[in-house]
């Protein structure tokens, strides 16, 4: 099967009420173990890349994840979306684009409202005319170790929200109300009356950033009231380095490194059986 367009999963998820989820993946460990569980259980997910992981930490190159992906979504029926997370660089995204990525996001989150403005319309405007998707940021989703998620006057309002979808037509907007990339200090408290004013003041699929770590509860929540795309990453990528060390440890005088690939996928996959539940695609 060929990719699905992130947009139509999120149109799925919209009618179903629920959200999909995208998981932050850097290799074929972790994108082989998304795409096999989500075949197993039929479940409609997104696979992300972090730019950074390509541009600065020689995780994977851009069009070897592209390519390396679509080997594995060639091999099943169930829907899947490949999107380029946070970035702000127009021509790394025009080259993720090229590449073979359906969908991006433009992240002009820290920028005055009219500037973030024009700056993703003319994202939208480029990877529209190319067929690719665009999602973008409006208010901040900062770092929970900053305790981002507490600063309300980052928070994304309604108003905004409605002016910002009909001026840029992006394809979705990841929201500001109360999540936080990265550990949590505390436990979370989504501002959920928030995220239904936004969702009655737009028809644009909303996103939730900085899923890792948000009580079930909540999320549930949060996908009713208009919440269609659900990013997790950091609880992803511990579970993949906890796995890697215990290898370590169970294998220290065998030396076997081509018996690892299997051990992660085999823990990695009993997380995504969980967590993919989340979503009632």
């Amino acid at each position: 099967m060929a990719y699905e367009k992130v947009s139509n999963i999120l149109k799925m998820a919209e009618k179903a009420n629920t959200s999909a989820i995208a998981f932050n993946c850097n290799d074929y460990t972790m994108a082989c173990s998304v795409v096999e569980v989500a075949e197993e259980l039929r479940k409609p997910v997104i696979i992300m890349l972090y730019p950074a992981d390509s541009f600065q930490k020689n995780c994977c190159g851009i069009a070897g994840f592209a390519a390396t992906v679509k080997e594995l979504v060639d091999r099943v029926e169930v829907p899947i979306g490949l999107h380029l997370d946070h970035c702000s660089d127009f021509n790394a995204i025009l080259h993720a684009i090229q590449c073979g990525f359906t969908s991006v996001m433009y992240d002009g989150s820290m920028l005055p409202v009219e500037e973030n403005i024009r700056l993703t319309r003319r994202v939208v405007d480029a990877a529209h005319a190319l067929g690719a998707d665009v999602e973008a940021e409006l208010g901040h989703v900062g770092f929970a170790a900053q305790s981002d998620q507490e600063k309300e006057d980052l928070y994304t309002k309604p108003e905004v929200a409605a002016r910002f979808c009909r001026e840029t037509q992006v394809d979705s907007v990841a929201v500001a109300i109360g999540s936080a990339h990265g550990v949590y200090l505390e436990t979370p408290k989504l501002d959920l009356k928030r995220l239904e004013e936004i969702n009655k003041a737009t028809d644009c699929p909303l996103v939730l950033h900085g899923g890792s770590g948000i009580p079930n509860d909540q999320l549930e929540q949060a996908f009713r009231l208009g919440i269609n795309k659900f990013n997790v990453g950091t609880e992803y990528f511990q579970l993949y380095y906890d796995s890697i060390r215990e290898f370590c440890q169970l294998n220290a005088d065998k030396g076997n490194v081509l018996d690892l690939p299997l051990f992660v996928q085999e823990r990695l996959k009993a997380y995504l059986r969980v967590k993919m539940q989340l979503s009632r695609l």
